[in-house]
């Protein structure tokens, strides 16, 4: 299935343009002059698929952060244009370059996606580069991103990458392990970027805390069974579990684990791709409860992303609810459009050149809720040091965010709640 959607102010998906009034520059310096700015968003994200617990959140994140710049720039009285299009990634590697192919010939030349790092790696190497737009992922955490031969920064993520949040995981569970030292895990592992990549950076930090490995079973993501690899991953009594897996394929991993009679849920950790609301009623409380994990949060008593919230509730469709990611597609569809401001251009190069000095000191601290004022200091040419709903998201040199916290989740009751929070554990390479 396919979707392809312009939107409406206020985030009615219809077959329309979003017409942001607002104004720009064209100044060699970035920022100043007046030449209007005609801006074409396009958002790859996964409605249907393996990781579609995320994509309509982030979708409905995008759209209301197209209202936000609608609000600013209308009350500023600019003249600029801004048109959000939204496409199917369907969670697959070849569709999400299919679609992006497709929004770049509409005109789009910055792109909110991927979600999956098995979909930004080919999203960045076949469109982003060879098309020269500028792409930022909110929610791909895969370290192999970080390879792609991107000397102009055309490829960007609002959210940490795996050698952050790996040894974060691993430092939690040493905690609640009573240290690392001798404590033998399992890992259960999907065969992707995102799988085998965060298991590799998590078994470097637990090995390095004098923690051991017992087994690593990596599966095809695409079996119909798995119950071999089940009984493997169930074996040999561990201290606990770790499983690297997204919803869709955990409704029947889940299940086999849960059937060897040897696993137990309450001693099983997983990383952001299973922080997902839907998880205990789409796979049972005999495979979810007690189970603890990791994510990408906002920090705790932040007004930026306690109101993103509020506003999230009341946006259409009320009925789809806040999931991992939300907050950062709301923040990379912002930064498209700051990033043009930015650059006095909609060229991709032009506007890749300016983002990461956006994210981060120096520059005067302001978040999406002083968005006016973040525009105006662009259009002066002046030094910003932005923050998201999700809260710093400081960029290092290959575009990935380095700021913020780690949400710690569980699932109890047949419910999934956000229950501590824990500083981002940063590992030099």
């Amino acid at each position: 299935m396919s979707r392809a959607t312009r939107v409406l102010v206020g985030g009615v998906g219809v077959l329309a343009s979003l017409t942001l009034a607002a104004c720009g520059g064209d100044d060699e310096d970035g920022g100043g002059g007046a030449e209007q700015l005609d801006l074409v968003i396009g958002v790859t994200a996964p409605l249907t698929g393996d990781f579609s617990d995320f994509g309509p959140p982030g979708a409905k994140a995008a759209e209301l952060a197209g209202e936000q710049l609608t609000e600013t720039i209308e009350e500023a009285g600019l003249d600029d244009t801004v048109e959000l299009i939204v496409e199917d990634s369907q969670s697959d590697p070849v569709a999400v370059v299919q679609a992006a192919r497709g929004l770049v010939g509409q005109g789009a030349s910055c792109l909110v996606g991927a979600w999956t790092s098995a979909e930004t790696i080919p999203l960045g190497e076949s469109v982003a580069l060879p098309e020269q737009v500028l792409m930022i992922s909110p929610g791909s955490t895969s370290n192999e991103v970080r390879e792609i031969d991107d000397p102009d920064g055309f490829v960007n993520r609002t959210t940490p990458p795996d050698l952050f949040q790996a040894p974060t995981l691993a430092s939690y569970i040493a905690e609640q392990l009573g240290g690392a030292q001798g404590r033998v895990l399992n890992l259960g592992v999907r065969n992707d970027a995102y799988g085998t990549g965060f298991a590799d950076s998590f078994v470097e930090a637990w090995e390095k805390a004098g923690g051991e490995i017992g087994e690593q079973v990596v599966y095809d993501p695409t079996q119909p069974n798995y119950d071999t690899e089940a009984a493997q991953i169930a074996s040999g009594d561990p201290d606990a579990w770790v499983i690297i897996e997204f919803p869709d394929t955990y409704a029947k991993v889940g299940p086999a684990l849960a059937r060897t009679g040897s696993w137990d849920p309450a001693r099983s950790f997983a990383p952001d791709g299973l922080a997902s609301s839907s998880v205990p009623d789409d796979v049972g409380r005999e495979a979810t409860d007690g189970m603890v994990g990791s994510t990408v949060g906002t920090p705790e008593g932040s007004e930026a992303g306690e109101r993103f919230f509020e506003l999230y509730e009341g946006f259409a469709p009320q009925d789809v609810e806040p999931q991992t990611y939300a907050t950062r597609a709301f923040d990379a569809t912002i930064l498209c459009y700051l990033a043009a401001v930015a650059a006095g251009s909609t060229d991709g190069a032009e506007m890749a050149a300016e983002l990461i000095e956006i994210t981060n000191p120096p520059g005067e601290k302001l978040t999406w809720l002083q968005l006016d004022q973040a525009v105006e200091a662009l259009q002066a040419g002046e030094d910003i040091d932005f923050d998201g709903a999700s809260g710093p998201i400081e960029m290092d040199e290959l575009g990935d965010a380095t700021g913020g916290v780690y949400d710690i989740w569980r699932f109890k009751g047949g419910e999934y709640e956000v229950f501590d929070e824990t500083p981002i554990v940063k590992k030099v390479e």
